[in-house]
């Protein structure tokens, strides 16, 4: 029968054939392709988010732990030693008649109630009430007897009843509460080691005052940590608890971090500081402040935590957003209704939401995987899970999304595929009669991948299936574009090599001026701490050991200090032999940025201590401290620095030479912007230096 038709009729049935079976396989690859690759986006992007979330809780974890250590190690034990016997003293304290009425009327007619509310069952008055004098005394007059409302009785720091106690109080009370503000805790506690005793609290609950051996929270997540803390004995230690519901804060849940404090005399245990964690750390963290749009997890997408009894550990992102349906799809999942009647009454779904599902029990299996499952409200999820890396805690981290909505964009790839091959088809039939189309064809394909190359596309390839020049041209073609993504590829290599380099010598803003073109840049900065700190000991030790060896250690010291710069939020601006100078409040402005300095400076004291101690040296340090005015600029123009100029540079670099060996020299504008936070700090009589007047200077002891 082909052998009735002219020429051309073959030819455009060849065509016809050889074109649509082409546009068909390649339809068909284009879409398998199309959907792993988006296939592999989702997963890539659920992991990155469960990554991301992972580090963040992680960190959390491990600065709260960081912060409850070093503050146990600080001057708190003298604060509990006045506490603890300011309390035993009360122990002797009469109780009228009148205080102990109120305060029971406190708890029958604000605390009880409001607990009974967050709670199964009925509590009971005595089964609460303070039994001790001085736990009832202390609970009248700053809770009771406190005219604030319920969570504020915090602002009240002197119940003027003329004891110890009070005294001590006035003076700790807003220093701890600021603290507590300040590191996003929700109560500090300090407690007495020998009797158990909760001889202060920051939120004045009612744990204020408590024993925490037989009294009515000594089976709680405090008491838990408490015990660990002094079973232990030692000073670095560190005790978390899981959350759990906290009933001196209306069985809202809390965490606790505590850790020993000890007599730094006599290193004697005296007692335990304790933080209790609030969930809306937490909740900032997961829920990325209730904006997961923003985090690339679309409608549905959301992170959340589980704890070992397979309860929630962050709230639901369907809970804040769609509360009507998540109470029905968890009511349909069989969740009992006591829980849910408890996740209405808090707003919260933390402890109460259980989730038992596939994924999470692989997670606590220590699998890392994604995979496709059913979650809490019954609805199929694209799941990526692994646990948690925390001490005393069994978390894992899930982050998922709804298949409906990860697979949308597939579906609508399939839509589009099937549309375009059919156009394709139509428009190719239409137009095979005209034969030099068959022939410009690869032309048309070369033309195309040239303009694409033209508006900087360089990863275009172009496809030939015959075998003659126009193949060996679009190969050609090809290897010219693969050499371009090639030169590419090294050109934004070394544009972020030079940026890097840039940035390590200059600040970033001052670096993005450089870049701009700026060619003389020179700030004057009105309030800056600017801190000199001289190494020595480094001079003898370099005489001993070999040159590598005394750089690796100097290398390690620095590095160290960086670190620590970085912590503080001080710009570290060089090193100068065994002179180190940084500043805080240069490139980003900060109220704080003197105490910010001073608390970096008795970290390098704390690292020089650490260091000698590790490293078997006698290495010692003179800081010097001052606040003011400098200005700063780029010197130089081939090789460039930037650095600072001003009196209050020249102060900070004379008041550290003029210091003692590990010693903090403060000027009077540093003094008098912190003197609120330190008490470490006394005045000394310096004489002139470089022919300049005497002026005042606060030190520190030798450390």
């Amino acid at each position: 029968m082909l052998g009735k038709l002219s020429i051309q009729s073959k030819l455009m049935l060849m065509l016809l054939g050889v074109c649509i079976s082409s546009i068909i396989a390649i339809a068909y690859v284009g879409y398998n392709n199309g959907r792993q690759a988006l296939n592999n986006s989702i997963q890539n992007q659920l992991i990155s988010v469960r990554e991301t979330k992972a580090y963040q809780i992680e960190r959390y974890f491990r600065f709260v732990r960081a912060q409850v250590q070093t503050f146990s190690q600080g001057s708190v034990n003298d604060t509990l030693q006045g506490f603890a016997q300011a309390y035993q003293e009360l122990e002797d304290q009469k109780i009228q008649l009148a205080w102990h009425e109120q305060l029971k009327n406190y708890y029958d007619q604000d605390f009880l109630p409001k607990l009974a509310g967050n709670t199964e069952g009925r509590p009971l008055l005595y089964s609460y009430l303070p039994q001790n004098s001085a736990a009832r005394y202390l609970q009248y007059h700053y809770i009771a007897g406190n005219s604030n409302p319920i969570g504020e009785k915090e602002y009240l720091n002197n119940a003027s009843d003329g004891s110890e106690y009070s005294e001590i109080h006035k003076t700790v009370q807003p220093v701890y509460a600021n603290l507590v503000s300040q590191l996003g805790y929700y109560d500090l506690f300090l407690i007495d080691a020998k009797t158990g005793n909760v001889v202060y609290t920051v939120k004045k609950e009612t744990d204020f005052g408590t024993n925490l051996f037989r009294g009515p929270y000594s089976n709680s997540g405090l008491a838990t940590v408490f015990k660990k803390a002094v079973n232990a004995n030692e000073p670095n230690f560190v005790a978390i608890s899981d959350f759990a519901p906290y009933r001196a804060s209306y069985a809202e849940p809390a965490a606790f971090v505590a850790s020993p404090i000890f007599d730094t005399n006599s290193s004697e245990l005296t007692g335990v500081l304790a933080f209790q964690l609030s969930a809306n750390e937490i909740n900032s963290v997961m829920t990325g402040n209730n904006d997961w749009k923003q985090e690339g997890l679309g409608k549905s997408g959301v992170t959340y935590l589980v704890g070992a009894d397979y309860g929630m550990r962050s709230n639901s992102r369907f809970l804040i957003e769609q509360p009507e349906e998540y109470f029905k799809a968890i009511a349909a999942e069989g969740l009992p209704k006591n829980e849910i009647a408890f996740i209405k009454k808090f707003n919260s779904s933390i402890l109460h939401q259980q989730v038992d599902t596939e994924v999470i029990q692989e997670a606590f299996d220590n699998q890392t995987s994604f995979g496709i499952a059913e979650d809490y409200r019954g609805v199929r999820t694209l799941n990526a899970y692994r646990p948690l890396e925390l001490d005393d805690l069994d978390w894992v981290i899930n982050a998922q999304i709804d298949t409906q909505e990860a697979f949308e964009p597939i579906k609508g790839f399939q839509r589009r595929v099937l549309l375009a091959t059919a156009i394709i088809v139509l428009l190719v039939t239409l137009i095979a009669s005209i034969l030099s189309y068959y022939f410009i064809r690869p032309i048309r394909t070369l033309i195309d991948g040239f303009r694409q190359v033209g508006k900087g596309n360089t990863d275009v390839k172009v496809k030939v299936k015959s075998k003659d020049e126009f193949r060996e041209l679009a190969n050609s073609f090809n290897e010219m574009v693969d050499n371009l993504d090639h030169q590419k590829k090294l050109v934004q290599e070394k544009n972020e090599e030079n940026e890097e380099l840039l940035l390590s010598i200059l600040p970033e803003p001052v670096a993005a001026r450089v870049k701009k073109g700026e060619e003389s840049i020179g700030d004057s900065f009105s309030n800056v701490t600017v801190l000199f700190a001289d190494l020595g000991g480094f001079m003898e030790l370099s005489e001993t050991l070999p040159a590598s060896q005394t750089v690796g250690l100097l290398n390690d010291l620095v590095s160290a200090f960086d670190d620590a710069a970085e912590k503080y939020g001080v710009e570290k601006h060089k090193t100068i032999g065994s002179g180190y100078m940084a500043v805080c409040g240069l490139s980003v402005p900060r109220l704080d940025h003197a105490k910010r300095t001073i608390d970096f400076a008795k970290d390098m004291l704390r690292i020089i201590r650490r260091f000698n101690r590790e490293k078997n040296t006698d290495l010692k340090l003179r800081i010097g401290v001052n606040s003011g005015s400098v200005v700063a600029g780029i010197v130089g123009r081939d090789k460039f620095i930037y650095d600072l100029w001003g009196d209050t540079v020249n102060v900070a670099n004379r008041l550290q030479s003029i210091g003692e060996w590990n010693t903090i020299q403060v000027s009077e504008s540093v003094h008098n912007r912190i003197a609120e936070f330190i008490e470490d700090f006394e005045p000394v009589e310096r004489g002139e230096m470089a022919g300049q007047e005497k002026f005042p200077v606060w030190s520190t002891k030798p450390y």
